[in-house]
């Protein structure tokens, strides 16, 4: 007999690779109840962090706690960050991209690019990451208005040369991942994203429907996990260490305050 659409959810939370049901759990303050984006710096274990209300960098220490924070802009709608060659790349969820880069001491300065085209107002992102054979930021569509409920696409913006792409760069089909989920049709908003440094995978965190996606780089469907929502109740920012070891960063929820979840890679080679 088949399976239900509960018992094959439940399946599709097993993952060979993470056990996802039983993450190393770090609470955060009240402060960082709305905590957008993550990026992992390997110099001390830690992470930097945004939220999506005010414009403070975080500093999260994963192995003592200790929290830092640096102002750098107003109140505007953050929703992730990546960093790169000592650059914090924040992105604002109309498209625009924020640069951050401290000076002497805690001095930093700051840029910004503006996302084109006279439709950006329709357009809406929550996810960013740094795509090495692409050599360019990919910005994943949350809500995008070409997309429909057909597929995601993402677009690119060149930090060598500071520009965007004047078209997507990938574009994702969604068909593959609602037959999985047994379900006709599915409306994704990818709530962040990054590329798993061990895999060379394109992981992909989904807040509304609480699912995990994996696909190649190049966009191409290959796995799919549902995540308990007891445990990823807003699942906002994700990163990955050099040795694949997954952190996940919930919101502040009904159910508690915002965390930090790190998975430990199971694959590890020792």
């Amino acid at each position: 007999m088949g399976c239900t659409v509960n018992e094959k959810k439940n399946q599709l939370a097993e993952n060979s690779r993470y056990d996802l049901l039983n993450p190393f759990v770090i609470k955060l303050p009240e402060g960082l109840a709305e905590i957008s984006g993550l990026a992992y710096y390997p110099k001390d274990t830690s992470v930097f962090a945004i939220e999506d209300e005010n414009g403070f960098l975080y500093k999260i220490s994963l192995t003592t706690n200790a929290i830092s924070k640096w102002k750098f802009d107003k109140r505007r709608d953050f929703e992730d960050v990546v960093l790169r060659d000592s650059v914090f790349y924040i992105l604002i969820s109309n498209g625009d991209i924020e640069t951050l880069q401290f000076g002497s001491g805690d001095s930093m300065v700051t840029n910004k690019f503006i996302f084109p085209g006279v439709s950006k107002k329709k357009n809406e992102f929550e996810s960013m990451y740094f795509d090495d054979s692409l050599k360019q930021l990919v910005l994943l569509c949350k809500d995008c208005a070409d997309d429909k409920k057909k597929n995601i696409s993402a677009w690119g913006f060149n930090i060598d040369k500071s520009l965007y792409s004047s078209s997507p760069v990938l574009s994702i089909d969604v068909k593959p991942m609602s037959k999985e989920l047994d379900q006709k049709k599915i409306k994704l908003k990818p709530s962040s994203a990054t590329i798993n440094p061990v895999t060379n995978e394109l992981y992909i965190l989904e807040a509304i429907n609480n699912l995990l996606i994996v696909t190649d780089r190049n966009g191409m469907f290959k796995e799919i996990f549902t995540l308990p929502p007891s445990i990823y109740k807003q699942p906002e920012g994700i990163a990955f260490t050099p040795a694949g070891d997954m952190i996940i960063a919930n919101e502040w929820h009904e159910t508690g305050l915002a965390n930090i979840l790190i998975i430990k890679n199971k694959k590890k080679i020792l």
